[in-house]
């Protein structure tokens, strides 16, 4: 009986232990995800170095990049979200010199308003 016990202990510890891991990496997978199937990726890469076609800057700037540069910024999330979904203006270019890209299309048909949030928060909380 007390073996049983100890065992169960032991699962218990090493599932609280692993949990937050576990749901961090379901997370990044679930977003990883999203972000495939929402067309993301043709113009957007998550790390620093990413590359555009032909080994050009990026289309977009990496995430990485987007995550560093509003961390500090406690409207990013709604604003990013606003611009995901209407697309940026080619006269307001904040990435220039950085990317290969002018503006960021409108998205509201790739992906749902919620969707886009989700992703945006998930983006700002990259390291």
């Amino acid at each position: 009986m007390k073996h049983a016990f100890q065992r169960k202990l032991i699962l218990a510890t090493a599932l609280l232990i692993t949990s937050p891991l576990a749901l961090a990496d379901a997370r990044d997978a679930a977003m990883r995800h999203l972000a495939s199937k929402s067309g993301c990726f043709i113009c957007h890469g998550i790390e620093l170095d990413a590359k555009g076609p032909d080994g050009l800057k990026p289309v977009g700037p990496p995430w990485k990049a987007i995550a560093a540069r509003y961390k500090d910024d406690k409207t990013a999330a709604k604003r990013l979200t606003a611009e995901v979904m209407g697309g940026t203006s080619p006269y307001a270019r904040h990435w220039k010199d950085e990317t290969s890209g002018v503006a960021m299309p409108p998205n509201g048909v790739a992906i749902k308003e919620d969707d886009a949030k989700k992703l945006v928060e998930w983006i700002l909380k990259l390291k």
